[in-house]
C-alpha cells in the first residue's frame, strides 16, 4: 500500500521538539535555548519529580493551564526523572553557557566607564571569541554575542530537534510550552533535524500525490511504527481551491492574525496559524484553502502565536519568500528570525527594516514601527506590515501598542490612504516572566514583573491610531479566540474580559464615526474591488 501514490489526510499534526519540549523561537537560536533548558525546563521537572501532585491538583484549575505545572499523571513521574536525567547528562556545555552568560553580566556590571579592552581575558571560557564588548553612550557595559557563530557551535544541537506526528479529531489540544513529551506519548516520534528534506516531502502530499514508503524511508521511520505512518494516508484526494481569478484583492481570515491577501499576480500571508481539517460544526479555513503557492509570508515578531514552527514547517516547500523583520543584535531577548529559519530549512528569507519597502508583483510590502506589547525590553525584531497590493493597503500591526500616539502622526502622510487596519487588541498580557523569565540571571521584582506585561492596546491607544492614520475600515483580530489556539494561548473570553470589553468599545468608537469595524471570528472573506 505505502507504494502507490497517496495523499496525506488533512487532519495530520506535526510537534516539532526541542530535547522533547514543543518548539517556539527561543529553542531553536543557540543563544537562548541553554537558557530556557536551564532555567525553565530543569526547574519545572525537578518540580514535578519532587512534587508531582501538587502539578496535577494545580491543573484541576482551569486559571492555571498555561502556568509552570507539567501536565502528566503522577505515574509518569520516573519518566519525567529519567528525561531531567538524560538532559542534564547531555546538554553539559548548555548549562556551562548559562553560568556563563551570568558571570558575564556580574564582570560587566563591575565596570565603572573605562576600558573594556582588559575584560576580555576575564570573559567566561565558554563565551570567549563568541563576545564583543561595548558601551551605551550611557557608560553602561554590555556584550554583544556573534549568534551566527554559535550555530556553528555546540551549542546548536540538531540531534535535540525531533518531530512528533498524529492526527487531531477535534481542537481541543494540552497546553505545549510547560510539559515535555515523553516516550509513548506518540508511535510516530521521528529523530529528524527540523530542516530535513523528508519534512517537505510530507507535507507535499497534502495536495500532491507521492510515495508514502519512500517519505518513510527518507524519514528513518521504524517498522515498528509502519502502521501508524500508514494510518496518515488516503487515496482520497483532497479539496483544492480554484485560483483567485478576480478584480482587486481576495482577503481570507484563518483566524488570529493569520490573513491571506491574494491578487491574479500574487499570494501574501501574514503570521500562519492554520487550522487543521476534521469534522465541525465551527466553519473555518483549513490548509486545504490555500493557494498551491504562497509567494510570501510575512512574520511580524517572534511569539508564538505569530512565528509557529508547527505551521510554518508544513508550508515550508509552498512559500516563496518569508519576509522577517530585523533582530536586535545587542540583546539576548531578541534572536535574529532569519538565522532561525534559514537554519531549519527556509530558503529565502529577508529581513525588512522600518520603513523599507519591498516591491511585489502589483504593489510593495513596507516595514511600519510596531513599538509595546514585549515587556520594555530591546526587542527590534517586530514590524507591523503595510501591503499594497492592486491599489489598495492594508496595515496588519498585530499586537502593535500606541504608547507612543504621536509616531503614527508622523506616519499618516507616509501610510495613507489606508483601506483596511488590522489590529490587536490582548490589551491584558502575561507579566514580562511568562515569557522572558529565563532570560533573567536575577528574579524580577513582583511589581516590576507585573507592571511590564506583553499587552497590545486598548481602545484609547487603538483610538489613538485611529486618529492618525483614519482607515476606511478596521479589523480587531490576533486576540487568540479560535479553538485551534488555546494549545498555545489558553485564552477563552466571555463578555466581561477586558479583552472583550476594550475591543466593543473601539467598534462602537469606529461606528460611530461611519467607518465599519468588526472582530472576525473562524472565518471571515472580504473583496477589495
Amino acid at each position: 500500500m505505502l507504494d502507490r501514490p497517496m495523499y496525506l489526510k488533512p487532519d495530520v499534526a506535526i510537534e516539532p521538539l526541542f530535547n522533547q519540549w514543543y518548539v517556539w523561537w527561543y529553542l531553536i537560536s543557540p543563544a537562548t535555548a541553554p537558557l530556557f533548558m536551564s532555567r525553565l525546563h530543569l526547574k519545572l521537572m525537578q518540580s514535578f519529580v519532587a512534587n508531582p501532585d501538587v502539578h496535577v491538583a494545580a491543573l484541576q484549575n482551569p486559571a492555571l493551564m498555561g502556568g509552570p505545572f507539567i501536565n502528566h499523571p503522577v505515574s509518569r513521574v520516573n519518566e519525567v526523572k529519567a528525561l531531567l536525567e538524560r538532559t542534564t547528562r547531555e546538554n553539559a556545555d548548555m548549562l556551562a553557557y548559562t553560568k556563563a552568560v551570568s558571570d558575564l553580566e556580574q564582570l560587566l556590571a563591575s565596570s565603572k566607564g573605562e576600558s573594556l579592552e582588559p575584560l576580555y581575558a576575564k570573559v567566561p571560557d565558554m563565551l570567549r571569541g563568541f563576545v564583543e564588548l561595548h558601551y551605551d553612550l550611557a557608560h553602561r557595559a554590555n556584550a554583544r554575542i556573534m549568534e551566527p557563530l554559535l550555530y556553528r557551535s555546540s551549542l546548536y544541537k540538531e540531534s535535540s530537534q525531533s518531530i512528533s506526528l498524529m492526527r487531531v479529531s477535534g481542537d481541543a489540544r494540552k497546553y505545549v510550552f510547560s510539559t515535555p513529551r515523553l516516550e509513548g506519548d506518540s508511535p510516530l516520534w521521528l529523530q529528524v533535524p527540523f530542516r530535513h528534506e523528508g519534512i517537505d516531502a510530507l507535507f507535499r502530499m497534502r495536495h500532491t500525490p507521492g510515495s508514502p514508503g519512500q517519505v518513510a524511508e527518507m524519514l528513518g521511520v521504524p517498522a515498528s511504527a509502519a502502521n501508524a505512518f500508514a494510518d496518515l494516508f488516503t487515496e482520497t484526494a483532497p479539496r483544492k481551491p480554484a485560483p483567485y481569478t478576480g478584480s482587486g484583492v481576495r482577503v481570507r481570515y484563518f483566524g488570529h492574525a493569520c490573513v491571506l491577501m491574494e491578487t491574479r499576480e500574487v499570494s501574501v500571508l501574514t503570521d500562519p496559524v492554520i487550522s487543521y481539517e476534521f469534522p465541525t460544526e465551527q466553519g473555518r479555513f483549513t490548509h486545504a484553502d490555500l493557494p498551491e503557492k504562497i509567494d510570501y509570508v510575512l512574520i511580524t515578531h517572534g511569539h508564538a502565536d505569530h512565528l509557529m514552527m508547527e505551521t510554518l514547517l508544513q508550508l515550508r516547500h509552498r512559500i516563496g519568500t518569508i519576509v522577517v523583520p530585523r533582530s536586535n543584535a545587542y540583546s539576548l531577548a531578541d534572536p535574529s528570525l532569519r538565522l532561525v529559519l534559514e537554519r531549519t530549512g527556509f530558503r529565502n528569507v529577508i529581513e525588512i527594516d522600518d520603513l523599507q519597502e519591498i516591491a511585489i508583483p502589483g504593489g510593495s510590502l513596507m516595514g511600519i514601527p510596531f513599538i509595546g506589547e514585549h515587556s520594555d525590553l530591546a526587542v527590534q525584531a517586530k514590524t507591523a506590515h503595510l501591503v499594497r497590493l492592486a491599489g489598495r493597503s492594508l496595515l496588519m500591526a498585530a499586537d502593535s501598542n500606541a504608547l507612543e500616539p504621536r509616531m503614527y502622526q508622523h506616519l499618516s502622510e507616509l501610510v495613507g490612504p489606508l483601506d483596511a487596519l488590522y489590529l490587536g487588541m490582548e490589551c491584558e498580557g502575561g507579566p514580562m516572566s511568562w515569557m522572558y523569565g529565563p532570560l533573567l540571571s536575577q528574579p524580577l521584582p513582583r511589581k516590576m514583573d507585573q507592571s511590564r506585561r506583553l499587552n497590545g492596546s486598548d481602545s484609547a491607544r487603538a483610538t489613538e491610531i485611529l486618529n492618525h492614520l483614519n482607515p476606511k475600515e478596521v479589523f480587531i483580530y490576533a486576540m487568540g479566540q479560535e479553538p485551534w489556539l488555546r494549545h498555545v494561548m489558553v485564552l477563552q473570553y466571555d463578555e466581561t474580559a477586558p479583552q472583550m470589553i476594550e475591543s466593543n468599545k473601539f467598534i462602537e468608537v469606529c461606528r460611530g464615526r461611519n467607518i465599519p469595524a468588526a472582530r472576525p471570528f473562524l472565518t471571515m472573506e472580504r473583496i477589495l474591488e
